[in-house]
C-alpha cells in the first residue's frame, strides 16, 4: 500500500507553511527528492584575528540586558541582525533581508536573511522558538536556493536561530542531501566560535 503524500498536488506551499507541518524532516524532504541526515558537521572556521569581537560581544550583552526580545521580530533586530551586519561589513558582502524567491508552487517565499559571496551562499532563518521545525523550513529554503541560484558552488549553507541558539545545516547539491549539525552555537558565550564559522563560510577558508 502506497503511503499518502504529505505535499498535496496543486496546493501552494510557502516556506513558512513547512514550519507548520507536523511530519519528520526526512519524510518531507523525501517528497522533494532529497535526503536528510544529522551529524556533527566540520564547518569552515576562520582562524585569523577578529578585532571586532569584543565590540560585538559588548553590544550584544547590552542588548540582552536592556531589551526583552519576546517576539521574533525583536530577536531579529536585537540579537541576529547585529551579528550578520558586522560579518557582512568584515567580509565585504551584502546582507539581504526578506529576500523573495519563487521556484514553484511548493518552493516559494522569503529568506529572513541571505548573504552571497564569490565563494559561498548562506541563508539564515530566524525563529522565536522550535528550532527543530525551524530547521525543516531552512532545509526547504536551501532546496529552493539550489534551483534558484546561478552559482556553481557545490554546497549551500544555512542556519536557523532564535537569537541565542544557532544551528547550522549544509545542502550537498549533487547528492541532494541536507545535513543538520547536532551542535548548537550559543550567544553570547559562544559568540567567537559562531563568528569564526560565519566568516569561514563566507570566505570559504579555514585560514
Amino acid at each position: 500500500m502506497t503511503r499518502p503524500r504529505i505535499l498535496q498536488p496543486g496546493q501552494s506551499y510557502t516556506f513558512s507553511k513547512y514550519f507548520e507541518l507536523p511530519y519528520a524532516p526526512a519524510d518531507i524532504l523525501a517528497e522533494l527528492g532529497c535526503s536528510y541526515e544529522r551529524a556533527l558537521l566540520q564547518l569552515p572556521q576562520y582562524s585569523g584575528v577578529i578585532d571586532y569581537l569584543e565590540f560585538l560581544q559588548r553590544y550584544l550583552r547590552r542588548n540582552i540586558m536592556r531589551v526583552n526580545p519576546i517576539s521574533e521580530a525583536a530577536k531579529r533586530e536585537v540579537l541576529i541582525a547585529p551579528i550578520l551586519l558586522e560579518i557582512c561589513d568584515q567580509t565585504q558582502t551584502q546582507l539581504n533581508i526578506e529576500y523573495p524567491i519563487n521556484v514553484s508552487e511548493q518552493l516559494k517565499g522569503s529568506f529572513d536573511y541571505y548573504i552571497s559571496s564569490s565563494n559561498s551562499l548562506l541563508v539564515v532563518e530566524a525563529k522565536q522558538s522550535d528550532l527543530s521545525r525551524g530547521f525543516t523550513q531552512l532545509a526547504i529554503e536551501l532546496i529552493a536556493l539550489d534551483q534558484w541560484t546561478d552559482s556553481q558552488t557545490p554546497t549551500l549553507y544555512g542556519a536557523v536561530t532564535n537569537g541565542e541558539d544557532w544551528r547550522f545545516g549544509i545542502f550537498y547539491r549533487q547528492d541532494k542531501r541536507v545535513m543538520q549539525d547536532i551542535k548548537l552555537y550559543r550567544v553570547p558565550e559562544g559568540l567567537e566560535e559562531l563568528v569564526r564559522v560565519l566568516v569561514g563560510i563566507l570566505t570559504n577558508t579555514n585560514s
